[in-house]
């Protein structure tokens, strides 16, 4: 009996999705939710998995292709077992002795094949895992696994890939004929954008051309959350099992000042502002497909465990590639920061149709003037771009004023002052 694979139904506000990468070929046995192959999106990838167990009867469509909803993808015949290479027997006593050989040589690759849990030695991999390392003909045995047991995860083989990642020159040269010369050699490798990328282009660009940005820079000193930090920093992880950061107290101080300034939280829709009551903070997040910005939704009613747990959450999806649609989609405010990455100041860019976005940078001990006396103290450059359609410079520069002197004094966030 023949099963039809069809693209599922799609987020909203998504029309279609390309094929990324096939998992399994013609012929080749597939289990029952294992999956079969991956559509990339806008913002996401889907992995459609096999609604029965059999055997890969057709592919459909071809990796690359551009799919809709309900579009045929491919025909699982179920029940069936994988077709075997079909060989004439051996006819004289020489190629019976080959066939017995070849026999012998085979076992053990089969034998190794049906091991579902290890490869390479010692090394653990789960199935998927497997088959990304050996779509990426990857040493398994050189990555550490931080799974339970020494597992292998999918972050695992990102991040080893990350650590990895020589220069391009190295893969033209591995791709240049023998006994070319090589040195000094002016080479081009063109690859296509993912859809991500694609997207994230179209976006910024879209940004640029539609909204009038502005940016407005100030300086915070970090002394007293750094302080507060350090004494409670312990006891905040052995209570609720996450490290206490900074982001937290950067969206609660955000919170405190779009509830200020409620213009910064609007959005332009045509020839209307649309104000909005609810405070969903996307956390600008960097992965191995570009960035992506999950959302806080509700962030006003999180404590800022909870914060600071979805934000570890989100950072781990990000590596993994698991975030869903829902938790990309939306948001009314963003925060970016830069400094993870060492940058001293910046002028972030609109995440339409979000009219601000909050800049975050390094952290740096300077020389300032307290009281008429210089000391060091840890500071950072904050940047807030706003749509200057909605947003006057005085709404902008005393909304950033706002987070400075929560962060400058954060028991201003908790007594609401």
């Amino acid at each position: 009996m023949s099963t039809e694979v069809r693209v599922p139904t799609l987020p909203e506000s998504v029309s279609d999705a390309t094929v990324l990468t096939w998992h399994k070929q013609p012929g080749e046995a597939i289990a029952r939710d294992e999956n079969l192959v991956d559509l990339e999106t806008d913002k996401v990838v889907l992995e459609v998995p096999s609604p029965v167990s059999g055997v890969l009867r057709e592919q459909a469509v071809d990796a690359g292709a551009v799919v809709t909803a309900d579009q045929l993808l491919a025909i699982v015949e179920m029940g069936a077992a994988a077709a075997a290479p079909v060989t004439e027997p051996p006819t004289s006593p020489e190629k019976i002795k080959e066939a017995e050989t070849e026999s012998q040589m085979q076992r053990p690759a089969a034998a190794a094949a049906a091991e579902p849990d290890s490869d390479d030695g010692d090394t653990v991999l789960t199935p998927a895992v497997r088959r990304l390392v050996k779509e990426l003909n990857i040493d398994a045995s050189k990555i550490k696994g931080t799974g339970k047991n020494g597992r292998i995860l999918k972050s695992d083989v990102m991040a080893y890939l990350d650590q990895q990642a020589p220069s391009d020159d190295a893969d033209l040269r591995a791709a240049a004929p023998a006994g070319a010369a090589t040195v000094n050699a002016r080479q081009e490798k063109r690859v296509p954008m993912t859809r991500l990328r694609a997207r994230i282009a179209e976006r910024l660009v879209e940004a640029q051309q539609n909204a009038a940005i502005l940016t407005t820079f100030n300086e915070v000193n970090l002394k007293a959350a750094t302080d507060l930090r350090a004494r409670h920093k312990d006891a905040f992880e052995k209570t609720h099992d996450v490290r206490l950061g900074f982001m937290s107290f950067f969206v609660k101080a955000a919170i405190e000042a779009l509830k200020r300034f409620p213009v910064v939280n609007a959005s332009v829709d045509g020839n209307d502002i649309v104000y909005h009551n609810f405070f969903d903070i996307g956390v600008a997040v960097g992965s191995p497909r570009g960035l992506v910005v999950p959302i806080l939704r509700n962030a006003d009613h999180m404590s800022f465990a909870q914060i600071e747990d979805t934000i570890r959450t989100f950072g781990q999806k990000a590596k993994d590639g698991s975030l869903s649609y829902e938790e990309l989609t939306g948001g009314t405010f963003t925060i970016s920061n830069g400094g993870v990455f060492g940058s001293m100041l910046s002028t972030p860019i609109l995440n339409p149709p979000q009219s601000a976005i909050l800049g975050m940078h390094n952290i740096v001990d300077r020389p300032i003037v307290e009281n008429g006396e210089i000391v060091i103290r840890p500071m950072m450059y904050l940047a807030l771009s706003y749509d200057h359609r909605i947003i006057d410079g005085r709404e902008a520069v005393q909304f950033l004023v706002t987070i400075k002197q929560c962060m400058e004094d954060p028991a201003r966030m908790l007594l609401g002052v």
